[in-house]
């Protein structure tokens, strides 16, 4: 079986600047997995020939893109072997082939805590199989999303997670104490894996197709929405709505899309915290 992809190759000049504009550009269509082969090339995976062939002339902008197939098993062998587990803060988020030891020796701990460290044996561990459904943490917005629910007391509160993708942010938030944590999506693939995950952490979850565009959110205390920098100014107002009298986390947005989407939200939040990683932003709503 061929999976359709094509070969993305960076120009030096712009190497990096290019890499997050590609990078965002991609959100808009059906892709299946990024396997970066250096600094300078990139093997992006896609559902179908006919959203790779839509994709490449978006990425045309921005290096030379050049249609392939590859074998399915094949990449999906390769792309696997170069993953390993992420470090968030006191999470740490690994696929199944690199989870960290159980626990650490009391000795190891204790010198750990001597350095203001978590303990490797505390840090929350959240296993991901990487799939269709994007959030292994290796990506900035993901982990900024995740930094940034490091920082609220999630114990007896409810959860809402826009966009689940994988599900990480729903498994960290229902590891982390969330009375009720809610994750939707509207791609099939992406609510297939992320149930999957759910049950390899052994979590509670309610998981739901939702079309963020025409349907209605339950509301939350805790609403997490890692999307693009144009959807989240489409639905600053509902998203704002269902996080009313609790706290709104925004991802997905370049650095450069952060005060358009500020802006967007001003109106509706007391106060906006910026956090920027990797050419990427996350902005932390407060709405009373």
């Amino acid at each position: 079986m061929k999976t359709p992809a094509l070969i993305v190759r960076f120009s030096p000049e712009r190497t990096s600047a290019n890499r997050d504009l590609a990078s965002a550009a991609l959100l808009e269509f059906d892709t299946a997995a990024i396997h970066e082969v250096g600094d300078d090339e990139w093997r992006v995976f896609f559902r179908t020939a006919d959203e790779r062939d839509r994709a490449m002339t978006a990425l045309a902008t921005f290096g030379d893109a050049r249609p392939i197939e590859i074998d399915t098993e094949d990449w999906a062998r390769r792309t696997q072997e170069t993953l390993r587990a992420v470090v968030v803060g006191d999470i740490v988020v690994a696929p199944p082939w690199d989870v960290p030891g159980e626990a650490a020796p009391k000795r190891v701990a204790r010198r750990q805590e001597a350095r203001g460290r978590v303990p490797e044996a505390r840090k929350t561990l959240i296993v991901i199989e990487p799939s269709m459904g994007f959030g292994t943490a290796h990506h900035a917005t993901t982990r900024l999303c995740l930094l940034a629910l490091q920082e609220i007391d999630l114990r007896g509160r409810r959860v809402l997670d826009v966009g689940t993708g994988s599900g990480v942010l729903a498994i960290a938030a229902a590891k982390r104490g969330a009375a009720h944590v809610v994750a939707v999506d509207n791609d099939p693939d992406a609510l297939a894996a992320a149930r999957d995950n759910v049950s390899r952490n052994g979590v509670d979850v309610d998981l739901r197709a939702v079309d963020l565009q025409t349907e209605r959110l339950p509301a939350a205390d805790v609403v997490l929405a890692n999307l693009t920098g144009a959807m989240l100014r489409r639905t600053a107002s509902d998203l704002a709505a269902v996080a009313r009298g609790g706290t709104l986390i925004l991802s997905g947005l370049l650095t450069e899309e952060a005060g358009g989407v500020r802006a967007a939200f001003a109106r509706f939040a007391a106060s906006i915290d910026r956090r920027d990683q990797d050419g990427w932003s996350s902005l932390v709503c407060t709405i009373p």
